[in-house]
């Protein structure tokens, strides 16, 4: 790649200072609690903070997960809303834990109630020994509760009165409220808060004393001591990061310059995150008019040499399939990210769902080459990504990364993300080109010559109709089976690329009979429940498909190989992965565990349904 003096857009990598700005952005009662369950010196806490829209639910969960992330611990947490700006009902559910966490859990500890309602939805999801810490100006009387739930009342909305403050800022009371209980550090959180509200001094103030607020309150009117305790562990804090977050980190590392998005649910915060970096990152943002505008738009660009992206759900894809062919035909390289929910039409627009693979696999009229790739977490979305851009242009084709509501929007510390990537843009002329040029050179591996607009000497021509090598369009019957060949050539070598990706990964007892297969945001509570399994004598591994095409048939074979019984996981009807072994390896699951109401699985889920079929 030479001369990016004359095309500076396309100089790929970002500085190291403008990733780094883009990874920072993001009367006395007496508690009545037995002595509790058995911890074995570990953490692991369930929190849910629940109620209206409005009530700044998802920030809250947020800010107790950085908080916790900033004393060593590690969280994940799983934000529940309708589509509503306000009114309804929202819940965040953050997990907190002293090893690498990987899903939510299906029993809450401490639920912060913010009105009645979250407390009538959610009792019975309590662990015994739990507790119910609500606004006891909005809650004036509790509804009848297990034995083993304690309910403290704190004055939340009385809190905000005092220092004049707008009542959404009451979850911040609530939040200290919670970390006295918890015995935590407040100035853990209290820094949480003032890099949150850095640009907003006054309201990272009082956010900041009402927090001291509730702490305080707890201290002087409350004695005993929860079986919950969280102290700081000594050691690094941590990034807290959304899937949407690490895939708009991992387009800046791999040097992408160009982003146009339609706003959707649930991959809208991608376009919002790049926007609120694009005068640092150096990039062009745009806002599209449709789908279908942003796609053509990212095909122009990708014309013209520049990395480019798009983001959307299910929906706005189906809108892009006409511009999927083009860039198809065209051989045109984009980057499409798909944040599935469950469909069809609009569906559950703001839930979980695994049901567009077979989709992208086949979208477009005709039939052309791309790449399907799968992140299981939030680390893998950041570094596929980027492999995704690599494929893109190494083989001049679509690439799709296929995420779900539940990875797109969860939330999950990660220790670091590597600034090491490698970066190939395959056979791109940005400069000059010796000889006769031909767009479409036939050749062996199927990939022709990619020259930019501009060079001298030169013609560039590219087309949506069957063409030519020059790139003129031509209905000459031999051309066209000799042109789709070239294109679906190129099958076979994406197929050698991929394998060295790790395209299949092996998680668990590698000899163990029993194995469990999934993709995508089902790996991580089936990671959480091979533990749940090991703990009742069970013995089992985890086949995680991560690129789902080409398909990786040879390295899925070998990882099932002496396998007893195969058990399927996924997030839809119809076993879309599972139709994809029984095409490519006449391979049938001996049992199928799926899930399609717009809910994530728990590892507890899993393994009783696991329990059942063995």
């Amino acid at each position: 790649m030479r001369n990016q003096r004359v095309f500076p857009c396309l100089k790929l990598m970002p500085s190291r200072k403008h990733f780094n700005i883009a990874l920072n952005q993001m009367t006395s009662v007496y508690f009545s609690f037995e002595k509790g369950r058995p911890r074995m010196n570990s953490v692991d806490l369930s929190v849910m903070i629940a109620g209206e829209a409005g009530d700044g639910i998802r920030q809250a969960g947020l800010l107790f997960s950085r908080a916790c992330a900033r004393g060593g611990f590690y969280t994940f947490s799983v934000f529940d809303y309708l589509s509503l700006i306000r009114g309804g009902h929202n819940s965040h559910l953050v997990r907190v834990c002293d090893r690498e966490v990987y899903s939510h859990r299906k029993k809450v500890d401490i639920l912060l109630a913010l009105n009645l309602d979250s407390i009538q939805k959610h009792a019975s999801e309590l662990s015994s020994n739990s507790a119910i810490l609500y606004d006891s100006d909005s809650v004036r009387k509790l509804p009848e509760l297990s034995s083993k739930v304690t309910g403290i009342p704190v004055p939340l909305k009385s809190m905000t009165k005092e220092v004049g403050a707008p009542l959404i800022t009451r979850n911040s009371a609530g939040l200290g409220a919670l970390f006295s209980l918890l015995g935590y550090d407040l100035n853990l959180f209290l820094g949480v808060i003032e890099d949150q509200f850095k640009k907003r001094p006054k309201i990272a103030e009082l956010n900041k004393e009402l927090a001291k607020k509730g702490y305080d309150y707890m201290r002087e009117n409350f004695e005993g001591e929860f079986p919950f305790r969280l102290k700081p562990i000594k050691g690094r804090s941590r990034y807290v990061l959304t899937g949407n977050d690490a895939i708009a980190l991992g387009a800046l590392k791999a040097g992408m310059k160009f982003f146009v998005a339609y706003p959707i649910t649930p991959a809208s915060p991608i376009l919002h995150l790049l926007a609120s970096l694009q005068r640092d990152a150096g990039i062009l943002v745009l806002q599209a008019e449709s789908e279908l505008a942003a796609i053509n738009m990212i095909i122009g660009a990708a014309y013209a040499g520049v990395r480019a992206m798009t983001a959307t759900s299910g929906a706005g894809f189906s809108l892009m399939a006409e511009g999927l062919g083009l860039a198809g035909m065209s051989e045109t390289p984009i980057v499409v990210v798909l944040a599935q929910r469950p469909g069809p039409s609009t569906g559950l627009a703001t839930y979980t769902a695994q049901g567009d693979l077979r989709f992208v696999i086949h979208a477009s009229q005709g039939e052309f080459p791309r790449v399907v790739v799968a992140p299981g977490d939030v680390e893998e979305a950041y570094y596929r990504v980027i492999e995704a851009f690599n494929l893109a242009e190494k083989f001049q084709v679509p690439a799709i990364v296929l995420l779900d509501k539940h990875l797109a929007e969860s939330y999950k510390t990660v220790d670091s993300l590597s600034e090491d990537v490698k970066l190939e843009r395959g056979q791109l002329f940005l400069d000059k080109y010796e000889g006769e040029y031909k767009r479409y050179l036939i050749t062996e591996t199927g990939v022709s010559p990619r020259a930019v607009p501009g060079i001298e000497g030169i013609i560039v021509k590219q087309d949506g109709s069957e063409h030519n090598e020059w790139g003129f369009a031509t209905a000459n019957a031999e051309n066209a089976r000799r042109m789709q060949d070239k294109r679906m050539r190129k099958l076979e070598y994406l197929r050698k690329e991929i394998s060295n990706l790790n395209p299949v990964k092996l998680y668990g007892d590698e000899r163990a009979e029993l194995t469990i297969i999934g993709w995508g945001s089902t790996k991580g509570a089936i990671l959480e429940s091979l533990l749940l399994l090991k703990e009742r004598g069970i013995g089992a591994r985890f086949v995680q498909v991560v690129y789902l095409w080409p398909f990786p048939d040879y390295e899925v074979k070998k990882a099932i190989k002496d396998s007893r019984k195969l058990i399927l996981v996924e997030n839809n009807k119809t076993a879309q992965l599972g139709s994809l072994l029984k095409e490519f390896l006449c391979l049938e699951p001996d049992k199928k565990i799926l899930k399609y109401d717009g809910r994530p699985f728990t590892p507890e889920e899993i393994v009783d349904r696991i329990e059942e079929a063995i």
